[in-house]
């Protein structure tokens, strides 16, 4: 039996800290700012998370940062203040053990924020041991970061002494008790990164889940040069399948967020472009191309894409027909905040010249909860756990 057994009925929510409880006003939710969401406030909804049937949780990253999401990290190591202290990632931790569940956490190794110490260091000082930490094309103003985001410069992972750093900072965190993480932007570091870190924590955790996010969605040509992936041109030409972007990680992550799967969902519910007996061929054709053991988390949607109700013109009915096809292919399903409740947004993200996301991270609106949504959500999950 596989230490990794735990994942394969697995059914996560998806939680963004910041918008999901703990606010006291969801006023200027369409701005970047902190609303005050934070991880008390996740540990006062937990019975809420348990009576939904969900079996596992997933947090965005709560590691010290300048941004709302935390994707821009300052200090691997430290909890951001406004999200909490280490003593509420341990209560957390702890609390959703005692439900029975697990806890995953987002980690995000392939870049870090302008104002972390260390890149600080890295410009202020050609001579600093941190300069080699980050891509310099011309020290100290040109350097490669997360695409095209200069607020994020891209870490040096070939640098052994920045490897070490940022792989014991994950262990770091799953000492303290996550089973795992949900690994973000997996094209930027190579693949000789990912399996050294597959085998580092796999030594200390074998029973931890990796999953990688493997997207290349609306990716720039120009942006290229900030990834690491085998046959990049054609992968971003679109020559190749999508699927072989995915099938790049075997062997090294015990598994993918399946963004093909959440792509063919979305066209033939949402936008009709298949008959049923496509649609299913499509999927079946979809899984044969990867081994039993390897991990396809499947979605309907996240906080980096238009809502899949929006998708849908508000249709709560095609929503729950999507959950359930989601429900009953047989891997691991993942739930992002809110979908439950039929929360939805007023446009689409890629409207926005910047800032689009916001729409698809609305707060979670705890006075109207839509009960006979969450209802039948809990019915179509409690008939899966049935069916396992």
């Amino acid at each position: 039996m596989s230490k990794l057994d735990w994942f394969k009925n697995a059914i996560v929510y998806q939680i963004l800290i910041d918008r999901f409880a703990g606010f006291k006003s969801i006023k200027n939710w369409d701005k970047p700012i902190f609303l005050g969401g934070n991880i008390k406030g996740i540990i006062n909804k937990i019975t809420y998370i348990h009576n939904l049937g969900v079996n596992t949780i997933w947090i965005s990253p709560f590691y010290k940062t300048t941004e709302y999401h935390g994707y821009h990290v300052t200090d691997f190591y430290k909890v951001e203040p406004r999200f909490g202290t280490i003593d509420d990632i341990k209560n957390l931790i702890d609390i959703v053990h005692k439900y029975n569940m697990k806890i995953i956490a987002d980690f995000v190794p392939n870049h870090c924020s302008i104002e972390n110490p260390f890149f600080k260091k890295a410009i202020n000082d050609r001579n600093s041991m941190y300069k080699n930490w980050f891509y310099f094309k011309k020290w100290p103003k040109e350097y490669l970061c997360f695409l095209n985001v200069k607020e994020l410069p891209k870490i040096n992972l070939e640098n052994p002494n920045t490897a070490n750093y940022i792989i014991n900072a994950a262990k770091h965190w799953l000492s303290l008790g996550f089973d795992g993480f949900r690994l973000d932007h997996v094209i930027g570091p190579k693949h000789k990164f990912w399996k050294n870190f597959r085998n580092e924590i796999k030594s200390i955790f074998p029973n931890r889940i990796l999953i990688g996010e493997a997207w290349m969605m609306g990716i720039k040509f120009s942006e290229l040069r900030t990834i690491n992936i085998n046959h990049k041109i054609l992968n971003w030409l679109r020559f190749f399948s999508p699927d072989n972007l995915l099938r790049d990680y075997i062997g090294e992550l015990d598994g993918v967020l399946d963004f093909r799967v959440q792509e063919l969902i979305k066209k033939f519910i949402c936008n009709k472009s298949y008959k049923e007996d496509i649609f299913i061929k499509k999927i079946n054709n979809h899984y044969k191309k990867f081994p039993k053991n390897y991990y396809l988390p499947a979605f309907l949607d996240n906080h980096d894409m238009d809502r899949f109700l929006f998708n849908c013109n508000n249709d709560l009915h095609k929503l729950l027909k999507g959950f359930k096809i989601l429900i009953n292919l047989k891997q691991p399903v993942i739930i992002y905040y809110g979908t439950e409740t039929g929360l939805t947004q007023p446009k689409s993200l890629w409207q926005f010249s910047q800032y689009g996301d916001l729409m698809a991270r609305k707060p979670m609106d705890w006075e109207n909860l839509n009960q006979k949504n969450i209802n039948l959500i809990k019915q179509i999950i409690t008939e899966r756990e049935n069916y396992s």
